[in-house]
């Protein structure tokens, strides 16, 4: 017998994200999981260290909503459009009594930390900080000399987040978890993590997951949450769900240079809606029906039934 993990979200994030945790929540280019950043936001989570690859405009309004004093991250923007106001506003110390401390490096830096976290490694190392300023402006990238000659390579220190938060396509009460698409550094992040939450847009059976078993990129053994959320992953897309919401990410832009533009965003969007079922109503029928993606079925396989 499996045991359920399902929980709401407003559950998962209350039991699951402490203040002063260390919370990851990944995705690349899709799958980025705002419903779960927004409801850290109602919930007001306070002295967050925030770890992504390329932070975008999740951690913009989550930075914005207060919950966090320190990014550690790979590159930030607002992709394609520009860059990130309220971000940018706590570095420059425009806003003094909200300073944000930043820790950056490549994404590849990034997925070894994930790397070195997830096999409990003492660090990881890498080539990719030749003829950069990363190692001086991040005095954690070091140098180091292979064990082997006389070559210097640098290395990272692991990244093991208090919480990884990842949406998917779908899962197993218990936890089981597939993705298909684009890959990001999910898998490492929820290996690397303490605690880990799940939101997907469907719940499927076991047999599902069982048929087929090379899409489980997270087992539920390492899952503590399991959260229904569809939608939940809006603007950005989920393949094969919903495509990415880019009148979104343009609207972000003059909103994010204007520090009472961000804040009014939040109470309309954030504070004042109860979660995310009324955040997809405010967004109206027609602007979802526009995002549906046409069916473009993959080839099955036969695994075959052994007995």
């Amino acid at each position: 017998m499996t045991t359920s993990k399902v929980a709401s979200m407003r559950d998962a994030i209350a039991d699951l994200v402490r203040d002063g945790d260390t919370v990851a929540i990944e995705g690349f280019t899709h799958l980025i999981g705002f419903a779960a950043g927004h409801e850290i936001i109602r919930q007001r989570k306070r002295e967050l260290t925030l770890a992504r690859l390329t932070p975008d405009v999740i951690y913009d309004q989550m930075i914005a909503g207060g919950v966090a004093t320190k990014l550690v991250f790979s590159w930030l923007g607002n992709p394609g459009v520009g860059g990130l106001g309220a971000i940018r506003r706590r570095i420059e110390g425009e806003l003094p009594d909200q300073p944000l401390a930043v820790e950056e490096y490549s994404h590849f830096g990034m997925v070894g930390r994930y790397t070195a976290g997830a096999m409990n490694l003492p660090f990881f190392p890498l080539r990719s900080y030749f003829e950069t300023d990363l190692p001086v402006a991040n005095p954690l990238i070091r140098p180091i000399q292979s064990p082997y000659d006389d070559e210097h390579i640098y290395a990272v220190p692991p990244l093991r987040p208090d919480v990884a938060i990842v949406h998917a396509q779908r899962a197993s009460a218990s936890g089981d978890t597939q993705v298909w698409g684009l890959l990001g550094c999910q898998k490492e992040a929820a290996f690397a993590a303490d605690r880990v939450i799940v939101v997907v847009e469907e719940l499927v059976d076991e047999a599902v997951i069982r048929a087929d078993p090379n899409r489980t990129i997270i087992p539920g053994l390492i899952v503590d949450a399991v959260v229904l959320e569809p939608w939940g992953a809006h603007p950005s897309y989920v393949q094969g769900a919903y495509d990415r919401d880019n009148r979104f990410y343009l609207d972000w832009d003059p909103i994010t240079r204007d520090e009472a533009a961000v804040q009014a965003w939040l109470r309309a969007w954030v504070f004042d809606l109860d979660g995310r079922p009324a955040y997809i109503e405010k967004l109206g029928a027609e602007r979802l029906a526009s995002l549906k993606p046409g069916p473009a079925p993959s080839g099955s396989v036969d695994y075959g039934a052994y007995r």
